[in-house]
């Protein structure tokens, strides 16, 4: 299976800024539904209502999925890899 990576900047309710990749099938195209992933995984971090558009997150890359994301996106659709500021 082939994923799309999707670097995200999201500035927190702190100031600070938090750092993951949204990834999903690289089926899906449509970046509205990439940003309502993020956004949900915004609120189970408390950080619901921070922006999160295209300014935010962008395409990255393609690339084969790892087997610790699999069962993520075959469950929910996506898989978000935390990078930095995301407790």
């Amino acid at each position: 299976m082939k994923v799309a990576v999707w670097d995200t900047y999201v500035t927190k309710k702190d100031g600070s800024m938090m750092h993951f990749d949204i990834i999903a099938p690289e089926e899906i195209k449509d970046a509205e539904t990439i940003y309502s992933y993020g956004r949900t995984y915004l609120t189970t971090k408390n950080q619901d209502g921070q922006l999160l558009t295209s300014k935010e997150c962008g395409f990255c890359h393609i690339e084969t999925v790892k087997p610790q994301w699999k069962e993520s996106i075959e469950k929910q659709g996506y898989f978000i890899y935390e990078m930095e500021n995301c407790n």
